[in-house]
Parts: structure tokens; sequence; C-alpha cells
């Protein structure tokens, strides 16, 4: 199936904000995972499968309108503590619900309906899921304090080893 290249080169854009937001989770919650603070852990590895996901159907319908996918990461803002770090998730999901909103339209004005129907589902877990988590940890912090906050995330983090 044949699309408009006006479509496939925003998808590739996205795909690169994906993978960026894949990859920074991902140090994230080996960050968190270092410091035992296991229940960000278990939720910031969690995003990372969702970005990983997002990716993943962007690739395959990039491929299915005839393109080809642009695996170009996106910058990375690795934070240094739980705030700092919570604040670049939260920065990024920010970025990404803007371009995805750019992307619908884009796919409306090139009457890509199917491909607009699946941003408005990326969407949709972006604003209701990922930034609105990240918004009530760090309205958290400011109703708890930084250390009450992170004595209740501490735990150890339940991940797979690497096969030394």
């Amino acid at each position: 199936m044949k699309s408009s290249q006006k479509v496939i080169d925003y998808l590739n854009f996205l795909l690169a904000g994906e993978l960026g937001a894949r990859d920074q989770y991902f140090i994230h919650s080996q960050m968190y995972a270092e410091w035992h603070l296991g229940k960000l852990y278990d939720r910031i590895h969690h995003e990372m499968e969702d970005e990983t996901l997002h990716a993943q159907l962007l690739i395959t319908r990039i491929l299915m309108l005839g393109g080809t996918p642009n695996m170009q990461v996106g910058a990375l803002n690795i934070g240094t503590d739980v705030p700092s770090m919570l604040k670049s998730d939260l920065e990024l999901e920010y970025s990404v619900q803007e371009h995805l909103k750019e992307g619908i339209a884009l796919c409306e004005a090139e009457r890509d309906y199917v491909t607009r129907d699946m941003l408005v589902r990326q969407l949709e877990d972006t604003e209701q899921d990922h930034a609105h988590w990240l918004e009530q940890q760090l309205r958290l912090i400011e109703l708890m304090g930084l250390q009450n906050y992170l004595q209740s995330v501490a735990g150890e983090a339940v991940q797979a080893t690497a096969a030394h």
C-alpha cells in the first residue's frame, strides 16, 4: 500500500522519538534498580516496554505504507536523581503528545485515517497513562517531601539478570 511521503516521513520522525523514549526509560529504570527503588523500576520498565510497542507499531505501519523505517534514536535527557528523572520523562511525554497531535492533523490532511487512528490510540496512552502518572509522582514529592516519597517507592527491583 502506498501512502503520502509526508506521512511516512512523519512516522519516521515519531519513530525516532519513541526509540529515544524507550532508551531513556531503559536507562532510568536501570538507575532505579541500582538504587533499590523497586516500585519506580517496575513502572518505568513497563513504560519502556510500552514505548517499544509504540515503536513496533510505527515500524509496521511505515513498512505497510511502502516506506523504510529510520532507526535513528531521538535525543535523550537522562536525569541524575529521582526528581530530575521524573521531570525529564514528563517533558519527553509532553513533547511526544505535541508531535502525535501534529501527526494526527497531517494524517487527516493526507486522508490517511487508519494511521490517524493508530496515532490517536498512542496519544490516549501517552496522555492518560504515561504523563498523568509522572505528574502524580511529582505531585507526591511536593506533598510528601522527597525522603518520604523515596521511602514509599523503595524495595528490590525484580529484573532479569544478564548471563555472565
